[in-house]
């Protein structure tokens, strides 16, 4: 027998064992319940290189704390503001289910965000990710991985932090969901609120990149269900596939503004849902409106045949579907058609007085 107060060694040799033995019968309990922590760590600890190929000299400390660390240097801006907006990428996501194709979605939230703190004159700094899953699948994770990290990079935007849930009953077999947070700087001076504008003024309209991240409720009923597609079908009247044409990329256009002189952009809107309808009034005076001429510029085919197949009436597309144009610039007259060389986007419209709507010209 030992000392008093001594430990045993056996005993505790033994405590221990059994410790270890239940610790190890947990996490197999945990996995069976569908949330496999051992593999989720494993994942997460292959991602490293590529996130580390979106920070800069601002990111601080390592991959996989309980915060991103950000050290903030604006440069020569006077007064910066942060600027900060959370999206996701709706029913696009049913389609990528459907294709077995997942990193065109990634790049789409990224883009989706960037261009959402753009139109104010912003410039992203960083962005954090949260993907729910039913079950941690490390192909689809690696291609969700792969398009954030793409997208981060051409904008400029460190990839710093984000979750990844397994959430067994809350998602159906092989479905996650995702969404995105992005913070950007714009110095006060320079932000864009619309206020500027005035009758007279220009509307210029960049061309879009087909349906972006919107509308997919609509458009998956109408070539799924109406028309009987696969997403391996062959588009009608197009070259590639349904899924091709549907996950295509939402396009990024803030590298673009921020080239564009300073105090030139009077407006910005970014087409995403509500379409030009319900969007461009979030930037307009309560005193003006925009007069859309939807003749302008070439509808892409995908919403032609959206339209006609689904019986769609047309005002109706135009405040669903972006239609075509992605992004919307307010200029002055005077600098149309130097700004529409530089955005390679096309005049679309006019500034009137009216009560803040969009007035659509039917073509």
């Amino acid at each position: 027998m030992g000392k008093v107060g001594a430990i045993d060694p056996i005993a505790s040799g033994g405590s221990v064992n059994r410790l270890y033995q239940k610790s190890k019968m947990t996490r197999k309990a945990y996995a069976a319940a569908g949330v496999d922590v051992d593999l989720g760590n494993k994942l997460k600890g292959n991602i490293h290189s590529l996130v580390r190929q979106t920070h800069g000299r601002q990111v601080l400390g390592r991959i996989g704390g309980f915060g991103g660390l950000f050290r903030a240097r604006f440069g020569d801006m006077r007064d910066p503001v942060l600027v900060a907006s959370v999206d996701g990428v709706g029913t696009k996501l049913k389609v990528a289910f459907a294709a077995d194709k997942h990193d065109t979605v990634g790049a789409d939230l990224v883009n989706h965000c960037v261009n959402d703190i753009a139109v104010v004159g912003a410039r992203p700094l960083f962005f954090l990710d949260y993907i729910g899953c039913e079950k941690l699948s490390p192909r689809v994770f690696k291609q969700l991985l792969s398009g954030f990290a793409r997208a981060c990079r051409a904008a400029n935007c460190a990839l710093i932090g984000g979750e990844t849930a397994q959430l067994p009953g809350m998602y159906r077999k092989g479905e996650y969901d995702l969404a995105g947070s992005i913070v950007g700087v714009v110095d006060r001076a320079r932000i864009i609120d619309g206020d500027r504008i005035k009758p007279g003024d220009v509307v210029l309209g960049l061309a879009s990149n087909g349906l972006h991240t919107n509308g997919y409720s609509l458009a998956r009923k109408i070539l799924f269900e109406k028309m009987r597609l696969k997403p391996s079908s062959r588009l009608p009247g197009a070259r590639g596939t349904v899924a091709a044409e549907l996950l295509r990329v939402h396009r990024n256009y803030q590298p673009a503004l921020a080239r564009v002189a300073p105090g030139t952009l009077k407006g910005l809107a970014h087409i995403t849902g509500g379409g030009l309808i319900d969007n461009l009034p979030r930037i307009l005076p309560g005193n003006r409106d925009a007069v859309i001429d939807t003749g302008a510029w070439h509808v892409p085919q995908i919403f032609e045949l959206l339209q006609e197949k689904g019986n769609v009436d047309v005002r109706e597309m135009y405040q669903v579907f972006n239609m075509g144009i992605g992004m919307v610039a307010i200029v002055a007259e005077r600098d149309a058609k130097k700004t529409a060389s530089q955005l390679k986007a096309r005049p679309i419209g006019r500034i009137e007085r009216g009560s803040g709507k969009t007035r659509l010209v039917i073509r």
